[in-house]
């Protein structure tokens, strides 16, 4: 059975729209949610915040139901194939604390339900150290997440979102910034013109992050 039959996209027209990404309706945000914890369901950083067992899928689908439905309130943007598997998140730095009393009661909520009471300590320090490893002194584009489900991995479907972004980057002049606990995603971003500027690990003993900034061309 082919990926088209399991997962009802064809990876060769997933790829050819990667280049062209269009932004999703918020009819299609659960879609974008479904594809982004099927992207992140080995990521360390979540994998250390989340619930473990039984329960951490559904947390996990909590955690990015929660992410996609508050993008419209910091003026975020999401662009994906028009067929789905596989999405970029991105805010403008000058939006990032657009957050209303609301969405932030919601965030507290669903985080606290996705990692429990034990782990909430885990959440706040990884979010400290974001914040204080987030560079601050001019405007950039952040990529949040960039994810793409694993049976269409390997095939440059973030490679051409990626592309399709920091080349209107480029011509505006604006830079970027993101974060990975992800290696193996090193190599991708500095295809692409990312470097990274700093590492750590949250509350010290958390998985290893590198901050990564790209300058335009």
């Amino acid at each position: 059975m082919g990926l088209q039959e399991t997962i009802g996209i064809d990876p060769e027209t997933a790829r050819r729209l990667a280049e062209t990404p269009t932004a999703p309706t918020r009819a299609d945000f659960a879609s974008v949610a479904a594809d982004y914890a099927a992207a992140f369901a080995d990521d360390p950083v979540l994998d250390w915040l989340l619930r473990e067992g039984t329960g951490r899928p559904r947390a996990l689908a909590a955690f990015f139901r929660l992410i996609v439905g508050v993008t419209p309130s910091q003026q975020g943007e999401i662009e994906r194939p028009a067929c789905g598997g596989a999405a970029a998140l991105w805010v403008r730095s000058e939006h990032l604390d657009d957050l209303g009393f609301a969405d932030e009661l919601r965030i507290v909520a669903t985080l606290l339900g996705a990692c429990g009471l034990g782990r909430f300590r885990r959440l706040a320090a990884t979010r400290q150290a974001m914040e204080t490893h987030h560079p601050t002194d001019r405007p950039h584009d952040y990529l949040y997440f960039l994810g793409v489900r694993p049976e269409l991995q390997g095939l440059g479907i973030g490679s051409r979102l990626l592309r399709a972004r920091t080349g209107r980057l480029d011509a505006e002049g604006r830079p970027a910034f993101l974060e990975t606990g992800n290696e193996r995603t090193l190599s991708l971003y500095r295809t692409h013109g990312f470097e990274v500027i700093d590492q750590y690990r949250p509350g010290g003993d958390g998985p290893q992050m590198w901050a990564m900034w790209r300058d335009p061309r």
